[in-house]
């Protein structure tokens, strides 16, 4: 069972890589580029862009979900186990238990800015870029877009404690 351990791992690893590596991606490469040219062309490919990676994005999440809780069986960590008592023996409790929380944080943030505040701040942006509502709903969407990415590079860290066997002393 050794190979589907290691399977079950590099997907993990893979799912995040293209998760976070595409949040940064918009975040430092291509918001900043289209920002600086036309307002219409800047929407659309803003939109069209965010449409392609919400769906990479539930992928990863989906993905992130099921190998995490695999990755977690595997290492003698279940879900009864949160309850019992017994995890929070684990040396890995404490990085692990914070891991899922902002995990489940991030899913409920980016349900509500990839099918809400994004859609919402891109028709107004369309409908009138220079509009308050269209500046205001685009402060919002990145603001989520922002917090998410913090939360994805903290459960990275939270990510390499566990991998070691805990906090480092």
């Amino acid at each position: 069972m050794l190979w589907a351990y290691e399977l079950s791992v590099w997907l993990h690893v893979l799912a995040a890589c293209a998760w976070v590596g595409g949040m940064v991606f918009l975040v430092v490469v291509l918001v900043p580029v289209v920002k600086r040219g036309d307002a219409a062309l800047a929407a659309a490919l803003i939109e069209g862009s965010g449409r392609r990676f919400r769906t990479l994005g539930w992928v990863c999440l989906g993905t992130l979900l099921a190998t995490g809780t695999l990755n977690m069986h595997f290492r003698g960590i279940h879900f009864g186990d949160f309850f019992d008592g017994s995890f929070a023996q684990n040396p890995v409790a404490r990085p692990l238990a914070l891991k899922l929380l902002l995990f489940a944080a991030v899913l409920a943030l980016s349900a509500v800015h990839d099918f809400l505040v994004g859609p919402r701040a891109t028709a107004a942006w369309r409908r009138a870029p220079s509009s308050p509502e269209a500046r205001a709903g685009r402060r919002q969407a990145s603001l989520f877009g922002r917090v998410n990415g913090v939360l994805a590079l903290l459960i990275v860290l939270l990510a390499v404690f566990v991998a070691r066997g805990g906090y480092p002393s």
